[in-house]
Protein backbone atom coordinates (compact mmCIF):
# COMPACT_ATOMS: atom_id res chain seq x y z
CA UNK A 1 0.00 0.00 0.00
CA UNK A 2 1.78 3.70 -0.91
CA UNK A 3 2.22 5.60 1.81
CA UNK A 4 -0.29 9.00 2.20
CA UNK A 5 0.34 12.07 1.80
CA UNK A 6 -0.35 14.37 4.40
CA UNK A 7 -1.83 17.19 5.21
CA UNK A 8 0.65 19.45 7.15
CA UNK A 9 2.85 21.35 5.23
CA UNK A 10 5.89 23.13 6.98
CA UNK A 11 6.15 26.63 6.04
CA UNK A 12 9.55 28.62 6.90
CA UNK A 13 8.53 31.23 9.36
CA UNK A 14 7.72 34.80 7.80
CA UNK A 15 5.95 33.00 4.82
CA UNK A 16 3.05 34.16 3.54
CA UNK A 17 0.14 32.44 5.38
CA UNK A 18 1.96 31.73 8.69
CA UNK A 19 0.22 32.76 11.40
CA UNK A 20 0.31 31.97 14.86
CA UNK A 21 -1.05 33.62 18.08
CA UNK A 22 2.15 32.82 19.62
CA UNK A 23 5.68 32.12 18.78
CA UNK A 24 6.04 29.95 15.55
CA UNK A 25 7.00 26.40 16.40
CA UNK A 26 10.22 25.10 14.87
CA UNK A 27 11.15 23.78 11.95
CA UNK A 28 12.31 20.73 13.69
CA UNK A 29 8.76 20.97 15.45
CA UNK A 30 6.74 21.21 11.95
CA UNK A 31 8.41 18.18 10.80
CA UNK A 32 7.97 16.11 13.61
CA UNK A 33 4.54 17.01 13.51
CA UNK A 34 4.46 16.05 9.35
CA UNK A 35 5.88 12.41 10.12
CA UNK A 36 3.07 12.03 13.55
CA UNK A 37 0.39 12.92 11.13
CA UNK A 38 1.81 10.47 8.39
CA UNK A 39 1.49 7.90 10.93
CA UNK A 40 -1.92 8.74 11.74
CA UNK A 41 -2.52 8.50 7.95
CA UNK A 42 -1.72 4.63 8.29
CA UNK A 43 -3.72 3.79 10.89
CA UNK A 44 -1.25 4.36 14.09
CA UNK A 45 -3.46 6.93 15.70
CA UNK A 46 -6.95 4.80 16.29
CA UNK A 47 -8.55 2.15 15.66
CA UNK A 48 -10.50 2.27 12.06
CA UNK A 49 -8.90 5.93 11.34
CA UNK A 50 -7.20 6.44 8.36
CA UNK A 51 -6.83 9.84 8.50
CA UNK A 52 -6.40 11.18 11.74
CA UNK A 53 -5.97 14.80 12.66
CA UNK A 54 -5.27 16.37 15.38
CA UNK A 55 -7.25 19.77 16.06
CA UNK A 56 -5.12 23.08 15.34
CA UNK A 57 -3.05 24.83 18.75
CA UNK A 58 -4.05 20.66 20.65
CA UNK A 59 -1.63 18.46 21.33
CA UNK A 60 -1.89 15.26 19.43
CA UNK A 61 -2.59 12.03 21.65
CA UNK A 62 -2.10 8.21 21.43
CA UNK A 63 0.67 5.96 19.95
CA UNK A 64 0.84 8.53 16.64
CA UNK A 65 2.26 11.46 18.95
CA UNK A 66 5.52 12.05 18.26
CA UNK A 67 7.23 13.00 21.39
CA UNK A 68 9.71 16.29 21.40
CA UNK A 69 13.23 15.02 21.44
CA UNK A 70 15.03 15.05 24.74
CA UNK A 71 17.60 17.46 24.83
CA UNK A 72 19.57 15.04 27.08
CA UNK A 73 20.28 13.41 23.42
CA UNK A 74 21.88 16.65 22.12
CA UNK A 75 24.14 17.37 24.85
CA UNK A 76 28.07 17.01 25.25
CA UNK A 77 28.78 13.48 26.82
CA UNK A 78 32.27 13.16 28.63
CA UNK A 79 33.30 10.85 25.98
CA UNK A 80 32.78 13.47 23.03
CA UNK A 81 34.31 15.91 24.73
CA UNK A 82 37.35 13.46 25.26
CA UNK A 83 37.19 12.62 22.25
CA UNK A 84 37.42 16.44 20.67
CA UNK A 85 40.20 16.78 23.39
CA UNK A 86 42.31 13.91 21.88
CA UNK A 87 41.92 15.17 18.46
CA UNK A 88 42.00 19.13 19.50
CA UNK A 89 45.61 18.49 21.97
CA UNK A 90 47.02 21.43 23.65
CA UNK A 91 44.86 24.16 21.44
CA UNK A 92 41.70 25.10 22.51
CA UNK A 93 38.40 24.30 19.98
CA UNK A 94 37.03 27.44 18.81
CA UNK A 95 33.78 27.17 17.06
CA UNK A 96 33.58 29.33 13.50
CA UNK A 97 34.71 28.23 10.50
CA UNK A 98 33.47 25.41 9.54
CA UNK A 99 30.52 24.60 7.70
CA UNK A 100 28.87 21.53 8.23
CA UNK A 101 25.82 20.28 5.46
CA UNK A 102 23.95 16.87 7.27
CA UNK A 103 20.25 16.60 7.30
CA UNK A 104 18.68 18.65 10.61
CA UNK A 105 15.71 15.30 10.23
CA UNK A 106 17.09 11.69 9.76
CA UNK A 107 14.75 9.00 8.99
CA UNK A 108 17.04 6.24 8.70
CA UNK A 109 20.72 6.74 10.91
CA UNK A 110 22.42 3.70 8.66
CA UNK A 111 24.17 5.69 5.92
CA UNK A 112 23.54 9.61 6.75
CA UNK A 113 25.27 11.81 4.38
CA UNK A 114 27.47 14.60 5.95
CA UNK A 115 29.99 17.00 3.78
CA UNK A 116 32.52 19.40 5.70
CA UNK A 117 33.64 22.60 4.83
CA UNK A 118 36.48 24.92 6.42
CA UNK A 119 37.25 28.50 5.72
CA UNK A 120 40.89 28.26 4.68
CA UNK A 121 43.21 29.14 1.33
CA UNK A 122 44.77 26.10 1.62
CA UNK A 123 48.53 27.49 0.87
CA UNK A 124 51.22 25.99 2.56
CA UNK A 125 51.41 28.58 5.39
CA UNK A 126 47.87 28.64 5.87
CA UNK A 127 45.66 25.17 5.40
CA UNK A 128 43.88 22.65 6.85
CA UNK A 129 46.09 19.27 8.70
CA UNK A 130 42.53 17.54 9.46
CA UNK A 131 38.78 17.69 9.56
CA UNK A 132 37.50 14.81 12.06
CA UNK A 133 33.92 13.66 12.72
CA UNK A 134 32.43 13.29 16.48
CA UNK A 135 29.05 11.84 17.67
CA UNK A 136 27.60 12.23 21.29
CA UNK A 137 25.68 9.09 21.54
CA UNK A 138 27.34 6.63 18.98
CA UNK A 139 29.70 3.42 20.69
CA UNK A 140 32.31 5.39 19.42
CA UNK A 141 32.43 9.12 19.44
CA UNK A 142 35.25 9.59 16.71
CA UNK A 143 33.67 8.19 13.38
CA UNK A 144 36.10 9.66 10.75
CA UNK A 145 39.30 12.00 10.53
CA UNK A 146 40.60 13.09 7.30
CA UNK A 147 44.29 13.97 6.40
CA UNK A 148 44.44 17.12 4.16
CA UNK A 149 47.34 19.37 3.23
CA UNK A 150 48.01 22.79 0.16
CA UNK A 151 47.84 20.19 -2.41
CA UNK A 152 43.99 19.77 -2.06
CA UNK A 153 42.98 22.94 -2.85
CA UNK A 154 39.96 23.28 -0.94
CA UNK A 155 39.33 21.75 2.28
CA UNK A 156 36.19 19.81 2.09
CA UNK A 157 35.56 16.30 2.63
CA UNK A 158 31.82 14.26 1.98
CA UNK A 159 31.26 11.26 3.62
CA UNK A 160 27.80 8.77 5.00
CA UNK A 161 28.41 8.13 8.54
CA UNK A 162 26.04 5.69 10.92
CA UNK A 163 24.23 8.10 13.88
CA UNK A 164 22.67 5.15 16.31
CA UNK A 165 20.17 8.00 17.64
CA UNK A 166 19.31 11.60 17.58
CA UNK A 167 22.65 13.32 19.28
CA UNK A 168 25.07 16.31 18.50
CA UNK A 169 27.79 15.80 15.69
CA UNK A 170 30.34 18.13 15.97
CA UNK A 171 32.40 18.73 13.00
CA UNK A 172 36.64 19.54 14.19
CA UNK A 173 39.25 21.65 11.74
CA UNK A 174 43.28 21.01 12.56
CA UNK A 175 45.18 23.78 11.18
CA UNK A 176 48.54 24.57 10.04
CA UNK A 177 49.38 26.41 12.78
CA UNK A 178 47.75 24.57 15.83
CA UNK A 179 44.28 26.11 15.88
CA UNK A 180 41.58 23.81 15.97
CA UNK A 181 38.15 25.15 14.63
CA UNK A 182 34.29 23.15 15.08
CA UNK A 183 30.85 23.08 14.48
CA UNK A 184 28.03 21.36 16.57
CA UNK A 185 24.79 20.40 14.96
CA UNK A 186 21.95 18.72 16.20
CA UNK A 187 20.90 15.64 14.27
CA UNK A 188 16.97 14.57 15.25
CA UNK A 189 17.08 10.59 14.49
CA UNK A 190 13.94 9.30 14.10
CA UNK A 191 11.60 6.37 12.93
CA UNK A 192 9.97 6.34 9.26
CA UNK A 193 7.14 7.62 8.96
CA UNK A 194 6.06 4.96 6.08
CA UNK A 195 6.73 1.52 6.57
CA UNK A 196 6.41 -1.57 4.18
CA UNK A 197 5.25 -4.75 5.60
Amino acid sequence: MPCQPTAIQAQPDGEPGWRSPASPPSRRTLVIAAAGAACSAWGWGGAGSAHAQTPAGSTPAGPSALAPPDTAAFRESPELRAALARFAGSAVPVEGGVQVDIPELVENGNAVPVTVQVDSPMSAADHVVAIALFTGRNPLPEVAEFRLGPVNGVARVSTRIRLATSQKVVAAARMADGRVRTRHVDVLVTLAACVEG
